[in-house]
């Protein structure tokens, strides 16, 4: 690996890398995951799930199982709450929570195979397998649609009979019995200028059709939840998720509980990327417990991660694109129908806001269905829905500069969108690094290296991201030997309790190692917004950045005390207090920290942030690879990523996020697929047979960091975490594209799909 940046930080610990809070508890195995929580009593769930990918539940009947020795409770939809219909947001996807009710179990039909239909709690985790055998479920089987193609197709099977299309503004809300029942949850619409004329007037006009298939997260943790409902009626659920406090909205919206008698403790998680955002078991885990007056821990085997648990959307695309001989994009249409799964929610409307933002255009209409198929239903995948649409435009652009005979760089940067200019969705763009991203691919070593070999080829792409904002709490505490508490709402994922612990000392002028950073629970602290969607940085940190400047209010109010003064009299720099008065007087932080009990006792504060000047990123990509045209094999021989990251908050932590989006979307690229029967069940449903990349497939991944500073953070920082895995998908496409001259549209790009390609070109 190696790595590129702009020149040293102008900040004394922002822009380090200091070693992580948490290392010592990852490598050594103590850190306490869901799965590994112990309660005294705990029981041990596990849920019978539906061998059919579309069905009529009949009737079901647990009797036997819940006299079987061992078995203290058994729960099915019956157990349920009604829950009405309403709408919520989990910070990067939308949900609707009599949806998820039904996700937890299914009431009336099943919709997928994996659906969960009833669970168990016993004495251990072999007794409760014993009784899923026990449990008698009859169905009425029903045909599945298992792509939007056929779930679009006249005369379709329907998976919810009341459900009709509605526009964005109304998504995921159920349709009524008045209109035309349909597959299609919701369509959202951008359009500008006049796009039909604009392409009868181009000198280039590419358009291609492009399918996906479903991909996985890849997180190697299973999903875990365990519940105790206590007899006051209040209830705590341990689980390893993205975001405590969704988790708890979830639940006690699902359950009929007011929000303050659940409280939801997270545990340490390993691996996310989106798909734990929401809850699959913890209201099923809250029922056994309220039964049984015992706590109960449910977790996930690795069959039912992949079957019942949210992938992201398969899809088919379409993309057109013109230009004129100067090389400058005339039009843009865009059409994508994203898989949702059983329910509706697919990201089909951030794949139509981000797919053209790298460019500036007039004239352009980008289409998006959100439909339902008989699948689970879809999560949030690190920078949801933008990778696919990328795919499309990035390597129809790819194809127009090669028509015109323009370097695929030089004709992004003619078209390039700067500050000013506005996104499809209306939304002007504020300080970004799109040009900047694009010129330093244009000046880096891998570009201008030349590449040479039979079958090789050279392969860019842009993305871009949003980044997200939403609100988040921090709390900080002096402690009397100058050390200082941090606690936030935010689960750390990949080392923000060390990131936002940075910003506290830069801000106090003292060392990460001065900071003790946690993660509290619903209870110990305010609302906080999940981990994910690039905002943990940036929002949890502008929070931290707060309150730490209301602590160092306080202090100064202190010193002032010490020297009979008034707090206006006193700054803070260097680590320490001053005088205006007198310059004689200065106490270090340390110091002063030492004296708060006599001074009016501990100082602590706490904030919240709530930004809206977020900061969105681009990246590029540039891919080399090869390919074995006997055998289908594409091996990737260098590959470097590039990406705007306003300022580096934690320099390792920067690259190590570009690197792992990077290899998870070649992943995608090359080999990852959701492979279903025509009966709707999944056939690779294993590690052995879910082909992700690991050290053997790839080469180091080189990081270039570009800093455009975001005016929306005191120091800069934009969200890193999503956009690199936006334009590998095209970054490998393009380059096979050069080593073999065929364009593959289908995913993944497989030695059999490669071989297919090779023969219909022959």
């Amino acid at each position: 690996m190696t790595s590129t940046s702009n020149p040293k930080s102008k900040y004394n610990v922002v822009g380090t890398s200091p070693i992580r809070h948490d290392v010592l508890g990852r490598v050594t195995g103590k850190a306490k995951y869901g799965v590994d929580l112990r309660l005294t009593g705990m029981l041990f769930g596990k849920t019978l799930r539906s061998p059919h990918a579309h069905a009529r539940i009949r009737k079901i009947d647990t009797s036997k199982a819940e006299a079987h020795p061992g078995v203290r409770a058994v729960v099915t939809t019956s157990d349920m709450p009604i829950v009405n219909d309403e709408v919520a947001d989990f910070g990067e996807t939308m949900a609707n929570y009599r949806l998820l009710a039904e996700l937890c179990l299914a009431n009336g039909k099943v919709l997928y195979k994996g659906h969960a239909v009833a669970a168990v709690a016993a004495d251990d985790i072999h007794i409760a397998e014993e009784a899923l055998d026990l449990i008698e479920v009859e169905y009425e089987v029903l045909p599945p649609v298992l792509t939007v193609q056929q779930a679009m197709a006249e005369g379709a099977p329907l998976l919810h009979e009341v459900m009709t299309t509605r526009d964005v503004a109304a998504r995921f809300t159920r349709g009524t019995d008045t209109g035309v029942a349909s597959n299609i949850a919701s369509r959202i619409v951008f359009q500008g200028g006049d796009p039909e004329a604009a392409f009868k007037n181009s000198d280039v006009v590419v358009e291609r059709e492009f399918n996906t298939k479903m991909v996985h997260q890849g997180y190697i943790e299973p999903h875990n939840e365990t519940a105790f409902w206590a007899p006051d009626g209040h209830l705590t659920i341990w689980t390893s998720t993205q975001g405590a406090f969704g988790v708890r909205t979830q639940i006690s919206k699902t359950l009929g509980l007011p929000e303050a008698h659940v409280k939801v403790i997270p545990m340490e998680v390993g691996g996310g990327f989106g798909g734990k955002i929401r809850s699959y078991m913890g209201p099923t885990a809250a029922l056994l417990s309220k039964k049984t007056g015992r706590p109960v821990k449910i977790v996930m085997n690795r069959k039912e991660v992949f079957e019942s648990s949210g992938p992201t959307s398969g899809s088919n695309m379409r993309a057109k694109i013109g230009a004129n001989k100067d090389g400058k994009i005339t039009a843009a249409e865009v059409y994508l129908a994203y898989e949702a799964g059983a329910y509706p929610g697919s990201p089909v409307a951030a794949g139509a806001s981000t797919c053209l933002s790298p460019y500036n255009l007039e004239n352009f209409f980008v289409e998006g269905l959100d439909v339902v198929v008989n699948k689970p239903q879809v999560s949030a995948y690190r920078a949801p829905g933008s990778p696919g649409a990328a795919l499309a435009v990035e390597t129809v652009i790819d194809e127009v500069a090669e028509k015109l005979g323009i370097d695929p760089i030089d004709f992004r940067l003619k078209n390039a969108t700067k500050e000013g200019d506005r996104q499809v969705s209306g939304v002007v763009f504020p300080r970004i690094g799109c040009v900047e991203v694009e010129e330093a691919i244009k000046n880096s070593d891998h570009y201008n290296t030349p590449l040479e070999g039979k079958n090789r080829g050279r392969g860019t792409a842009m993305g871009w991201w949003f980044n997200g904002g939403n609100a988040s709490t921090a709390m900080v505490t002096v402690n009397s030997d100058g050390t200082v508490g941090l606690v936030t709402g935010s689960v750390d994922l990949a080392g923000t309790r060390t990131a936002i612990s940075m910003q506290v000392a830069e801000v106090l002028g003292i060392t990460p190692d001065e900071i003790y950073p946690s993660v509290g629970d619903t209870d110990s602290i305010g609302w906080t917004g999940p981990s994910g969607g690039s905002r943990t940085t940036f929002s949890t940190g502008i929070a931290a950045i707060q309150a730490t400047n209301l602590v160092l209010d306080e202090m100064k109010k202190r010193a002032a005390l010490l020297w009979e003064t008034q707090p206006d009299d006193v700054t803070f720099e260097n680590n320490s207090f001053i005088s205006n008065k007198n310059s004689e007087d200065t106490i270090s932080f340390k110091d002063l920290a030492g004296k708060l009990m006599g001074t009016g006792g501990p100082v602590s504060a706490s904030s919240t942030s709530n930004p809206t000047q977020v900061g969105s990123a681009f990246g590029g990509h540039i891919c080399d690879v090869e390919v074995d045209t006997d055998t289908g094999k594409v091996t990737v021989l260098r590959y470097t990523a590039l990406q705007d990251v306003g300022q580096a908050a934690h320099q390792s932590y920067c690259e190590s996020q570009v690197q792992g989006g990077a290899v998870q979307g070649i992943g995608w690229a090359l080999n990852e697929e959701y492979y279903y029967t025509d009966d709707g069940t999944m056939a690779n449903s294993t590690f052995l047979d879910y082909r992700m990349p690991t050290t053997l497939d790839l080469p180091m991944i080189d990081t270039i960091l570009v800093e455009v500073p975001n005016p929306g953070h005191p120091f800069g920082i934009r969200g890193v975490g999503e956009v690199p895995i936006v334009p590998p998908l095209a970054a490998v496409a393009n380059a096979i594209a050069d080593a073999i001259g065929v364009r593959l549209t289908e995913l993944p790009m497989n030695p059999g799909s490669i071989l297919a390609a090779l023969k219909d070109k022959k």
